[in-house]
């Protein structure tokens, strides 16, 4: 096994992330089923890579100054980001958040020195939606930008640049299709982007949860939304401007119970922590390999951490509240 170089810059460890082979998924869809994993950035989650690329895009068009402040709206992982990549540069960072995400978030926010907005869940038409608070507070506050990682292309050229020409060469320029859940669209489109850019014939399949509007969109031409889901930070009901143009081939739905399904196999037989977008993505994966065919080979991302979670996804009684199945080794008194 070769070391990674070694780095003079702490916000050099965002990025270059480990390319696994998962064994499950990959006898399940008869092909290879690859995940890039994004819990090793310093934030544990994808978001770290959104987080550095839009910091720097606002140092370069000069709209943060030394000393200034960053603002986000965010299900948490994208506000963790900015937290880390802030305090690397001497920026203060407010983050505003449904207060329904898990406690694990809220409490990695205010450690890292977050000033933490809670908000009501609510519909992005409502004023007082998360995302609309955050824009208003940073208007408010003096040498803040807003991060607005929804329709900030920022986002999506990190994943361009970076994801999208790791996979390719992780992959020696061998792989058929990739997919993953959007919530900004920011990955599913920048990584589309880019290893279209390589080869065109890259299958590309946004994986949705139920609740979210866009796998109607992509097989219909209709924003309609069906079902709801307890995944944190992907579902979408709109048209970001990360998603614009974003070259989607195909399109999978995803519950749950079946993301959770893969969450539980991942932990029990491969020994990895994740959340419930990583098993909606994996359990995408598998669709898209079996579409694919045998042999195929099939990328996408392990989002985060499970350890984020910890009082919902691996907790019985929360499992329960919401009417999910439990993972049978949370039974036991």
């Amino acid at each position: 096994m070769t070391a990674p170089a070694p780095t003079p810059d702490t916000l050099d460890l965002i990025g270059n992330t480990p390319l696994v082979l998962l064994k499950g998924p990959s006898e399940a869809a008869d092909c290879e089923i690859w995940g890039k994993c994004e819990f090793a950035n310093p934030g544990a989650s994808v978001k770290d890579r959104a987080a550095l690329g839009i910091i720097r895009d606002a140092e370069a068009r000069g709209e943060l100054k030394p000393g200034g402040c960053v603002v986000e709206g965010t299900a948490g992982n994208t506000g963790i980001g900015i937290a880390l990549v802030a305090n690397a540069l001497g920026y203060r960072t407010i983050i505003v958040m449904p207060d329904n995400q898990s406690r694990e978030k809220m409490a990695t926010l205010r450690a890292l020195g977050a000033e933490l907005v809670l908000v009501p869940p609510t519909k992005y038409s409502d004023c007082n939606h998360f995302v609309h608070t955050s824009r208003r507070l940073a208007e408010e506050t003096e040498g803040a930008v807003w991060a607005n990682q929804f329709d900030n292309v920022a986002n999506r050229k990190a994943h361009i640049e970076g994801t999208a020409a790791e996979l390719w060469q992780q992959l020696d320029g061998r792989i058929d299709g990739f997919t993953c859940a959007a919530g900004t669209g920011g990955t599913i489109a920048g990584v589309g982007m880019g290893l279209k850019e390589y080869d065109e014939k890259v299958t590309i399949a946004l994986t949705d949860p139920h609740g979210a509007a866009l796998f109607n969109f992509y097989a219909h031409g209709e924003l309609k939304a069906e079902g709801s889901s307890v995944a944190e930070g992907i579902g979408q009901g709109r048209i970001t401007a990360n998603l614009e143009g974003a070259p989607i081939d195909t399109q999978f739905r995803v519950s749950d119970e079946e993301g959770l399904a893969w969450v539980a196999r991942l932990l029990r037989e491969e020994g990895l922590c994740l959340g419930l977008s990583s098993g909606i993505n994996v359990a995408g994966a598998v669709a898209l390999g079996r579409q694919l065919g045998k042999g195929s080979r099939v990328a996408t991302v392990l989002c985060d951490t499970g350890f984020r979670y910890l009082s919902t996804l691996y907790n019985r009684e929360w499992l329960e509240a919401k009417g999910l199945p439990v993972f049978d080794w949370l039974e036991r008194d």
